[in-house]
């Protein structure tokens, strides 16, 4: 496995992004393990996510200057920390997040921050794709901006899951939209990384035989 994909992962566990026991995903599905955003609780937590998805982007996308796109509300803090971080390695960029509700006084509208204008290009920044219900969300939201063309979206951890069919959520994503989906890691290499300590199979038995039933097939 990369080092920074263990680091990755390290950084998850230690932050307790990563858990693992019996949840319910947005889905619906009974899932063993549980990765979520709104457990970053630190300055320091927040800033090292956000040179994670920085170093991804630079990967993935280079030097284009694109918009970031934050969902509410675990969305934002993500979209914030990488907008500093890819600051900090010589490329501002804007971003902006949507409100759950419309605001009827002052500025007004969903949005807050930068509005992309005709022929910009977003990027969406996100914890996690499952069955992708939260990205369809955010493309009706963004349906709304005239001219705006969504690039790629990027998300922590692959969860390797079917969605609607038997191909992966985000396989389901990029077809139906039309752009990429980027993530850090995926479950596989969660699973290479708990293999290496004994004291983790039960966790790992748990994830092999949900992705029997529940793992996408392409």
């Amino acid at each position: 496995m990369e080092s920074y994909k263990r680091e990755f992962i390290q950084f998850l566990e230690g932050a307790g992004v990563l858990k693992f026991g019996d949840f319910t995903a947005k889905s619906g599905r009974k899932i063993p393990y549980f990765i979520n955003a709104g457990d970053i609780k630190t300055g320091d937590q927040i800033a090292k996510l956000g040179e994670f998805y920085a170093k991804a982007y630079f990967e993935k996308v280079g030097n284009k200057k694109s918009v970031l796109y934050g969902p509410a509300y675990k969305g934002i803090s993500i979209a914030v920390s990488a907008a500093v971080a890819l600051s900090k390695n010589g490329l501002d960029v804007p971003f902006f997040f949507n409100r759950k509700e419309a605001k009827d006084h002052g500025e007004g509208g969903i949005f807050v921050g930068y509005v992309p204008k005709a022929g910009e290009e977003v990027v969406i920044v996100e914890d996690v794709i499952t069955a992708g219900t939260a990205i369809r969300e955010s493309m009706a939201n963004l349906s709304a901006l005239e001219g705006v063309k969504v690039a790629a979206t990027f998300v922590m951890v692959d969860r390797k899951e079917k969605g609607k069919g038997e191909k992966s959520a985000m396989a389901e994503v990029a077809d139906e939209f039309g752009f990429p989906v980027y993530s850090v890691v995926d479950v596989y290499d969660i699973i290479e990384y708990l293999e290496e300590d004994p004291k983790n199979e039960e966790n790992v038995t748990r994830i092999k035989n949900y992705l029997a039933v529940n793992g996408a097939k392409a």
